[in-house]
């Protein structure tokens, strides 16, 4: 039996909290260590579907399902697809889903409660990482220098530790988001609240997408998807509210008033992703999840699985034999990420609304 190893997390996103809460409840030590300077140092971005079977299952290994019935959202489940003119091609009022909706700064509150009081470094941005002999050593920005048995690197889409085990960097995946917000919907915006309805609304015109979601607190934001190409290292155009209009110059007036009416802040978001199928040669000193492990477009699957990753990763490493255990996983997180990324490909590349409702599965509205 290997003695237990002396287990750094890097990055304090869904994935490094779970795990750090599983190995908490396990009475395994670790440290996380985290780039931002303090939990709320920046917006953790807007709402995730918890799937039963990744996301769900993984808050239910860490006794925390019911603290995530207090935020759940199973109101918000509906979607409603039309295209460019208008025209509602799909309407699902979502009651009957078994996905319910929690926004990411609230997961994130969620996860820390289950933590005691400083158990994440704060402020610690890794620079350096590399192999010395069995172990990982890790250099931080603020100078912060340690070595460790296990590294898990729950880094994120740009993680400085996958290059340790693979060459291969994520590619722009041809679309640029671009989020503008809706504060107080339902009482300063109440026809776009309709419009939105009780989740999320997608508008479609050949690869133009225009994206709404309703999050906690009446608030709804709203993503403009352009189809872009850009090469490593270059930045997406910036752009404002009045050239979104633009992109959008003949759309049902509808749909652009989910533009005309946002704040003035436009945030730009590249979308990256890594081969479909992606994999590493595994190092027992080292290993990845989540978006470190699988990045992939946005289409509800990320932090699903990045949660299950992290859980099944806790299960492995506090297994009696985990230097087998955990090349074992690997290989089950990989061949799962390989599906759900060819799923989020096929959306990605869904050239109509008619299309798009195919791959979504979904029957056209009656309505």
């Amino acid at each position: 039996m290997s003695p237990f190893p002396r287990i750094a997390i890097v990055g304090a996103g869904p994935a490094g909290l779970l795990l750090a809460c599983r190995l908490h409840q396990a009475g395994r030590p670790f440290t996380l260590y985290e780039a931002d300077g303090a939990a709320d140092a920046r917006s953790q971005g807007g709402m995730l579907d918890l799937h039963v079977d990744t996301g769900q299952a993984a808050l239910r290994s860490a006794g925390l399902f019911e603290r995530f019935q207090q935020w759940a959202r199973y109101e918000d489940q509906g979607m409603r697809l039309f295209d460019a003119d208008g025209r509602l091609l799909l309407e699902d009022d979502g009651q009957a889903g078994d996905r319910p909706e929690i926004d990411r700064g609230h997961l994130r509150d969620l996860l820390l409660a289950a933590l005691p009081a400083n158990t994440v470094r704060w402020g610690h941005a890794l620079q350096q990482a590399a192999f010395e002999g069995e172990q990982v050593e890790l250099r931080f920005g603020n100078g912060h220098v340690q070595r460790h048995d296990l590294v898990v690197g729950a880094d994120g889409a740009w993680s400085r530790l996958r290059p340790l085990l693979t060459g291969v960097r994520p590619l722009h995946a041809g679309i640029t988001l671009y989020e503008l917000s809706l504060p107080d919907v339902d009482r300063a915006h109440p026809q776009l609240a309709a419009l939105v309805g009780h989740g999320t609304l997608i508008a479609k015109r050949g690869q133009t997408t225009l994206f709404a979601q309703r999050n906690a607190g009446a608030h709804v934001r709203v993503y403009a998807s352009l189809p872009q190409v850009l090469g490593e290292g270059d930045l997406a155009p910036l752009l404002s509210r009045e050239d979104l209009l633009q992109q959008f110059a003949d759309w049902h007036p509808d749909l652009r008033r989910l533009i005309a009416e946002a704040g003035d802040a436009v945030r730009p978001w590249p979308i990256h992703m890594l081969p479909v199928g992606h994999q590493w040669t595994h190092r027992r000193s080292l290993t990845l999840v989540g978006d470190a492990a699988h990045l992939m477009p946005p289409a509800g699957e990320g932090a699903n699985l990045a949660l299950r990753d992290a859980a099944d990763l806790a299960d492995a490493v506090c297994s009696e034999a985990w230097e087998v255990a955990v090349p074992a996983h690997e290989q089950v997180m990989m061949a799962r990420a390989a599906v759900a990324a060819a799923s989020a490909q096929r959306l990605l590349v869904a050239s109509s609304p008619t299309h798009l409702l195919e791959v979504l599965g979904g029957d056209p509205a009656t309505a």
